[in-house]
């Protein structure tokens, strides 16, 4: 499913979100040993291995490899938490994961790795046998490691945004709701129509329409809320969000 990320209308972004958002408070906090600052970049890795695990396999890694190089890469970052490459990226998450990255295999390889990874903690919990499998399952692609990092990263974002918004539904009791109307999030030829929706759920078409509204409505503003924690002012979330849906459609 391809949902429809750009807004029927623009919605400011809320200046309010960058008072807790998670990268502005690690950007803020720098080298100190903050807890809260800790704990937003550990909540920021956990949503973005899988993306840098499929960046490192196109890379030509092994799946071992790959699991063992995304597991030190996130343990050495939340240890160090050197934020020069964030400054240089203009404070963006995804931007400076890719440098960081980069920058961390290129002196892993040169030294050898001749020291256990990690110190044995597994600080960010990986599941290497199910990235592995959906690594496995997807298409063949030509393109460079960037833009698969890039096209994992937007599909990513929007798989847990979706998550979100599923579990507030259904912790309002409307899960049957959602799954009804999950298709209107999709902008995919053949989607279902408001007549067989409102035909399954036993409503109206109009209420259909106006349901639909809101479930997008929400949709987005999740959306923006997930891209306000990953970069640093809010000048910056519209520019990413139309980075996202770029990536989309590469």
């Amino acid at each position: 499913m391809s949902p429809q990320c750009a807004p029927e209308r623009e919605v400011p972004a809320k200046a309010q979100w960058f008072a807790t958002t998670h990268w502005s408070v690690v950007l803020t906090a720098g080298h100190s040993n903050s807890p809260q600052a800790a704990a937003a970049l550990e909540k920021l890795c956990r949503a973005y291995w899988y993306p840098l695990y499929a960046y490192v396999r196109r890379k030509g890694h092994s799946p071992e490899d790959a699991e063992d190089l995304t597991q030190e890469f996130f343990a050495r970052l939340l240890e160090n938490r050197d934020l020069e490459a964030a400054r240089q990226e203009k404070g963006r998450f995804r931007s400076y994961l890719l440098v960081a990255l980069n920058h961390f295999l290129a002196n892993e390889w040169k030294r050898g790795r001749t020291q256990k990874r990690g110190g044995g903690q597994a600080l960010i919990p990986l599941d290497q046998t199910w990235a592995e499998d959906r690594y496995g399952r997807e298409p063949a692609d030509p393109q460079t490691a960037e833009r698969i990092f890039e096209q994992r990263w937007a599909t990513t974002t929007l798989d847990q945004v979706l998550t979100q918004l599923r579990e507030e539904y259904a912790a309002s009791g409307r899960a049957r709701q959602f799954e009804g109307l999950q298709s209107c999030l999709s902008d995919e030829p053949g989607r279902r129509s408001q007549a067989e929706i409102a035909t399954e759920l036993g409503i109206s078409e109009g209420a259909v329409k106006q349901a639909a509204h809101r479930l997008r409505q929400r949709y987005r503003e999740l959306l923006r809320e997930a891209i306000a924690q990953t970069v640093a002012t809010v000048g910056d979330v519209e520019d990413e969000l139309r980075y996202l849906i770029g990536a989309l459609r590469s």
